[in-house]
């Protein structure tokens, strides 16, 4: 089996040989119902792929999908003209940049289409090319923009610079609403959705289908695909890995799969990026999140000083996750739609979702990745640390390990903003979820629980976190909220631990153990 491992054309794929995940029926369901769409999904998830099958279709290259569902639903085939704007592939730095991009797109259909316009604004001259091609053809124009956010992504912190883009982009969007008798199709993807009242307000004809459940399986692979493509693949997989079939599908669900892009899905969706590149080389691996983690998730988690607990509590609006607007007062739409936190559950009474990870890869890679960003030690060092921890734990060492987790406050260099309690309770909360991927950590914030409980098969250990007051006072509190009752029959020893932080030196000046 050939996997189209960072191959997003479809007609390379059917040509070469490689295995495709059919999502023709879909494309076909939306082509024939719709006119106007917009997808947001994470990185690496297959929305270039989908926009070259749609390229695929309306250019009527039947022959490219023999034995697929659309080959049993098409009657027409049809060829359109095609303008195809890929914002993907440049760094852009400033306003010239994407002026730039957008000339050298324009520039392409002149020539196919006509340039006596070229002189003129963008916009224009977008209007133009339309124009000219539903004239030279007498057919209506297919229109297909992929990564539309890329410019607004990269200019996140710099909002002279954004406002810049967006006002530019409105412009050039706007187009698809002025020239609709002349327009068959519009297809925009992108990695975010910027609210309506900025890149999209003049284009209230858009279809949103980031969060509509027919729609949800357009992208990414279920795991039904993952039986029916995969199979032979996933035995290979697990013999290589001295797994049972059963344990691999397993491993390859906890890994990667999780996805939820509708408050009505029952079935989570796996990433496909990852799932491919498993296969191919046979190992288990974090792919999808070494492909990079953008800069800019940590910068307004730290801009806004987010209590990095309520990621996985805290409830938003329809309104608030379908746009990222709000970026500089709540981060969680940014990190919802870049594909690090997804949806978990709905109440729809109040219209309200719950947001966590998808995955183990996700989590584990996102928790390692903002280590280094909240304590004062570098990322080698910290990993090191987190190593020595786990053994400390493991061998009954509580002295040996508060030692270990004083030495994290212990440098200079604090690089998170902010008050400093929340800086203090933001490092325990990553460290203490990294730390539960070796052992089992459960860690509570709300008043009358357990701060933090570490489980072991020899050992229990019950910590009561302070801040400006006294480890004798979180030690107390352990024994008067009776903390430690639940594991009286327990033969594991039992450690309690009660740790003040003093904001004033940002350092844990003191602990108890019992």
């Amino acid at each position: 089996m050939k996997y189209p491992i960072g191959i997003q054309n479809f007609g390379e794929i059917r040509r070469d040989g490689y295995v495709y995940v059919d999502k023709t029926a879909l494309m076909w369901k939306m082509v024939d119902e719709g006119k106007y769409y917009f997808l947001s999904r994470p990185r690496r998830f297959g929305k270039s792929l989908l926009l070259s099958t749609l390229e695929a279709f309306f250019q009527g290259e039947r022959e490219l999908f023999r034995g697929l569902a659309v080959e049993r639903l098409e009657t027409e085939w049809v060829k359109h003209p095609i303008l195809h704007l890929d914002l993907n592939s440049r760094e852009y730095k400033d306003e010239s940049s994407l002026a730039a991009e957008l000339n050298r797109h324009l520039e392409g259909w002149e020539k196919k289409y006509g340039d006596e316009f070229k002189d003129r604004e963008l916009e224009e001259r977008f209007i133009h090319v339309i124009e000219k091609a539903y004239e030279q053809t007498g057919k209506r124009v297919v229109i297909l923009v992929d990564e539309y956010d890329k410019p607004l992504l990269q200019a996140i912190g710099n909002e002279p610079l954004q406002t810049a883009y967006r006002n530019k982009l409105k412009a050039f969007y706007s187009v698809l609403k002025t020239l609709d008798a002349k327009i068959r199709f519009a297809f925009l993807t992108g990695v975010t959705k910027f609210g309506k009242v900025s890149v999209f307000s003049d284009l209230n004809n858009l279809i949103d289908l980031s969060l509509d459940h027919r729609y949800s399986a357009v992208c990414g692979m279920t795991e039904q695909e993952l039986h029916t493509y995969f199979d032979e693949s996933i035995a290979a997989l697990a013999e290589a890995n001295n797994m049972t079939k059963e344990e691999c599908y397993e491993r390859l669900r906890r890994d990667f799969d999780g996805y939820h892009f509708s408050k009505y899905a029952k079935e989570g969706m796996y990433n496909p990026f990852s799932v491919l590149n498993t296969l191919s080389s046979q190992v288990f691996n974090d792919y999808w999140f070494e492909t990079g983690t953008p800069s800019f998730l940590v910068h307004q988690l730290k801009k806004t000083c987010y209590p990095l607990e309520n990621m996985t509590t805290e409830e938003l609006s329809t309104d608030t996750l379908n746009s990222i607007d709000i970026m500089d007062e709540n981060p969680l739409p940014l990190l919802y739609q870049s594909g690090y936190l997804t949806l978990k559950s709905y109440d729809e009474r109040f219209d309200a979702y719950t947001l966590g990870f998808p995955n183990r890869e996700v989590e584990q890679g996102f928790i390692k990745y903002l280590l280094p960003f909240y304590t004062p030690k570098t990322d080698r060092k910290s990993t090191f640390s987190i190593a020595r921890f786990v053994k400390d734990v493991e061998m009954g060492d509580a002295e040996g390990f508060m030692h270990r987790l004083q030495d994290f406050f212990a440098d200079g260099d604090y690089q998170v903003v902010g008050n400093t309690e929340k800086y203090f309770q933001n490092t325990l909360y990553v460290f203490f979820r990294l730390l539960g991927f070796y052992v089992n950590v459960e860690r509570c914030t709300s008043n009358g629980r357990i701060d933090v409980l570490i489980q072991t098969p020899d050992y229990i250990y019950i910590l009561e976190l302070k801040i400006n007051q006294t480890a004798a006072a979180a030690l107390q509190q352990i024994e008067d909220k009776g903390y430690a009752l639940p594991f009286a029959s327990d033969p594991r020893q039992l450690f309690k631990i009660g740790i003040n932080f003093s904001t004033e030196t940002k350092l844990i000046d003191d602990w108890r153990i019992a």
